[in-house]
């Protein structure tokens, strides 16, 4: 019988025991966490390495069956802005080398830029092979985000240099693998497995969120921050019938929205509008929830200025809602306009609203799209996309690739 394959997960910022909801908690900690979880199902040992953001954390917890959480002491043991944390990864990567010297895995997979770096230097210390998931490149994120974005100015030279690097690079859509061959990654190197979705939550069949009578819903799910496109959608609510609600769920606790600069941004949009009574803010909820909110959906509106997978838009998909999303980033492939929802253009509040006015009006269409998205998918469930993905790290075990040296970066960089 073989060994088991030992896979170290590096997520520098999104743990996966985070709450989520808050401005860093969203997206990448639900794959890391899933991914660990059918990583081990699949008979791996897994090992997710985090960076410590509270003192009282132990120094090993049990996630799941075959997966333990790291938390690693790097910088401050208390919550920062992953913008903040690049200064700390010198610093993680110098715990990892120390933790995989007696607990060596064999094979390395990062997540997320600041996570790449620390992986790079240590998995070259110890000639362990290592692959890569970005989540977010910051050549885009600087594109749509302009003087808003608050990325360190070292973020898109440390891409380029892991694109370079990295044994191999696991995009999760079409667009990213060729953003990242315009970074100088070879395309032998790059492999394309798409973010999964948990189809034992998200699925057409179950309970719904109570729904007020005579009223149409419209539901957004993710993070309170301006690029997600809240704003856009209730500026879009306003050109929209009385009838029609608005349900945003994410941010923090319900109970602490009122302390909430962004939820209360927002409220203050939608005051400033007149549909403020039309507008819900429910605050973080938990998954299962969540899927019962998108199943009381007319429609689930995915409306980012960029977004690089677009994990909301599979989920409900699989809850069997139809989506309209902009047509940006990894939304662009995984939702099909006119098939499983609606492309519009980003930050466009008119268009918005010009997609949803005629699909609330036409109840048949709508069934229509819905049983096509859930049949599409399927193809994001977890098993498979764990299956694929333990495939490609099981392919690099053993071996490395003749990468740029690591050493020559961090002279000339200083990270």
């Amino acid at each position: 019988m073989s060994k088991p394959l030992h896979v170290a997960l590096v997520s520098e910022h999104a743990s996966p025991l985070a709450v989520l909801g808050g401005t860093d908690a969203g997206g990448q900690n639900v794959h890391v966490a899933e991914l660990a979880r059918h990583l081990a199902g699949l008979g791996a040992v897994v090992t997710v390495h985090t960076r410590r953001d509270d003192p009282a954390l132990p120094s090993h917890v049990p996630f799941a069956p075959g997966v333990d959480v790291h938390h690693v002491d790097a910088g401050p043991a208390q919550p920062l802005p992953k913008d903040e944390l690049l200064p700390f990864m010198r610093e993680f990567a110098e715990v990892l080398v120390s933790e995989w010297q007696t607990q060596r895995p064999d094979v390395v997979h990062s997540h997320f830029w600041m996570s790449g770096l620390a992986s790079m230097q240590a998995a070259d210390a110890l000639s362990i092979p290592w692959a890569h998931t970005y989540h977010a490149l910051g050549t885009v994120k600087r594109a749509q985000q302009g003087t808003h974005d608050t990325s360190p100015r070292d973020r898109i030279p440390v891409e380029q240099h892991l694109a370079r690097c990295a044994d191999l690079l696991i995009a999760t859509s079409s667009e990213e693998s060729a953003e990242l061959r315009d970074y100088g990654a070879a395309p032998e190197r790059v492999v394309r497995v798409p973010c999964g979705v948990d189809l034992s939550i998200f699925h057409p069949d179950g309970p719904a969120a109570p729904l007020p009578r005579a009223q149409r819903r419209l539901v957004v799910v993710g993070r309170l921050v301006e690029r997600k496109g809240i704003g856009n959608v209730i500026e879009a609510l306003a050109a929209l019938p009385a009838d029609v609600e608005l349900v945003v769920a994410g941010g923090p606790p319900h109970g602490l929205l009122d302390d909430d600069p962004a939820a209360q941004w927002f409220l203050q949009h939608a005051t400033e509008l007149g549909v403020a009574e039309r507008v819900q803010m429910l605050g973080a909820l938990d998954r299962q929830r969540v899927a019962e909110l998108m199943r009381s959906a007319d429609l689930v509106c995915c409306c980012p200025w960029y977004e690089p997978f677009g994990l909301v838009a599979v989920e409900a998909m699989a809850c069997g809602v139809p989506v309209v999303a902009t047509r940006v980033g990894g939304l662009a492939e995984t939702v099909v306009d006119g098939v499983t929802g609606v492309h519009v253009p980003p930050r466009r509040p008119d268009a918005i609203a010009s997609a949803i006015a005629p699909l609330l009006d036409d109840e048949p269409r709508r069934a229509h799209l819905g049983r096509n998205a859930a049949r599409r998918a399927e193809r994001f469930g977890w098993p498979g996309v764990a299956a694929t993905t333990l495939d490609h790290l099981r392919g690099l075990s053993g071996r490395r690739s003749d990468i740029t040296p690591v050493a020559a970066f961090a002279r000339e960089t200083g990270l």
